[in-house]
């Protein structure tokens, strides 16, 4: 039998969200039912409700950084069980059998990994996200959150955390090495934690020196103004790999010109505009552009256990539920340090 939950809900793109219920389905063999305490907001939030990465099927609760205990199982359910400390992130199904899922690549299923909000179901209904009080997903699409990490703090780890995580280990973050991240915002401070861990050179590349204090104490060793044209004269070919946070339009070519020989331009922000480049910019430099979209399952339980054992967390902003829509205008003015969590026990209140 379907249940209710309390929800905040877009009903179209230009509406603010406001209060109301969605279904959740009955809890089948492999399923886990879990209560939600904590829901992270992520810029892609706002994206998808706004219609900028296309058409949606409202009414839609979104949010993908879920927190929360397990209240229930299904009767096949091993991993867990009720009163385990879990979380849930950008997807909650694939096919499990392509050669993408079999490697662990479930967020490149070659069938369409099924999001964890805005998509169709494996029952055919549209999956409905975490700015809820409770969620119903297949055990193996569950992540366990270590006693470690504080709880409040863990949701956005499900997103921003595996984001930033995933590229840097992928395109070797490590001693020797120098990394810029472009962007000081929700990405850009944990990628700038994640790279400081593994042992990388980190250098922030952000608009403006507002955050400059920030950043330094987050781990980067040097920070810089992209408004400043000298920046792209003093830092040229200097960077092993660049990780772009932003979901903006950038000047590519002249981020290009920041790689050393062999270095790499890595997308993990999402504009909404196409970005353009002159190919002359990678042959230069035998140089790398590329993108990278969250992790599998397996790496994602990986980077929440890493996080334990290096005492990385989120620097996050707890809000209740009737304070979304000026955390989504904060978010879009670049108001937040850095991560906006929903208390999602005021959501019935």
């Amino acid at each position: 039998m379907m249940t209710a939950v309390h929800a905040y809900i877009a009903r179209s793109a230009t509406d603010p969200l406001e209060p109301g219920t969605i279904e959740r389905r009955a809890v089948g063999p492999k399923d886990v039912r879990i209560d939600i305490r904590w829901a992270g907001i992520c810029h892609s939030d706002i994206h998808t409700v706004r219609g900028d990465w296309g058409p949606q099927p409202y009414p839609l609760t979104v949010g993908h950084e879920i927190a929360g205990v397990v209240a229930e199982v299904g009767s096949e359910v091993t991993r867990y069980q009720v009163g385990d400390r879990v979380g849930v992130g950008c997807m909650v199904n694939s096919c499990g059998k392509c050669v993408n899922c079999q490697a662990g690549d479930e967020q490149y299923c070659t069938e369409g990994m099924v999001a964890t909000y805005g998509a169709v179901d494996r029952d055919g209904t549209i999956t409905q996200g975490g700015y809820s009080t409770g969620v119903v997903v297949d055990e193996d699409f569950v992540l366990r959150i270590p006693e470690a990490i504080p709880f409040e703090k863990a949701a956005p780890l499900l997103c921003a955390g595996i984001t930033t995580y995933s590229p840097l280990k992928r395109w070797g973050a490590g001693p020797g090495k120098k990394v810029a991240v472009v962007g000081m915002g929700g990405l850009g401070h944990m990628a700038v934690k994640f790279a400081h861990a593994m042992g990388a050179e980190v250098t922030v590349l952000s608009r403006t020196l507002n955050k400059r204090e920030d950043g330094l104490r987050l781990g980067a060793d040097h920070y810089h103004a992209t408004s400043d044209p000298e920046t792209f004269e003093t830092l040229a070919g200097r960077f092993d790999l660049i990780l772009n946070t932003v979901s903006a339009a950038i000047p590519v070519d002249a981020y290009l010109g920041l790689l050393a020989v062999d270095g790499a331009l890595v997308n993990v922000g999402a504009p909404a505009e196409p970005l353009s480049l002159q190919v002359m910019s990678l042959i230069g430099g035998r140089r790398s552009y590329a993108g990278s979209l969250i992790g599998g399952i397996a790496e994602t339980q990986e980077m929440l256990d890493y996080c334990a054992e290096h005492d990385i967390a989120p620097d996050v902003e707890i809000i209740p539920a009737d304070q979304i829509n000026q955390a989504w205008d904060r978010v879009l003015a670049s108001d937040v340090r850095y991560r906006f969590v929903i208390d999602t026990s005021t959501l019935a209140a």
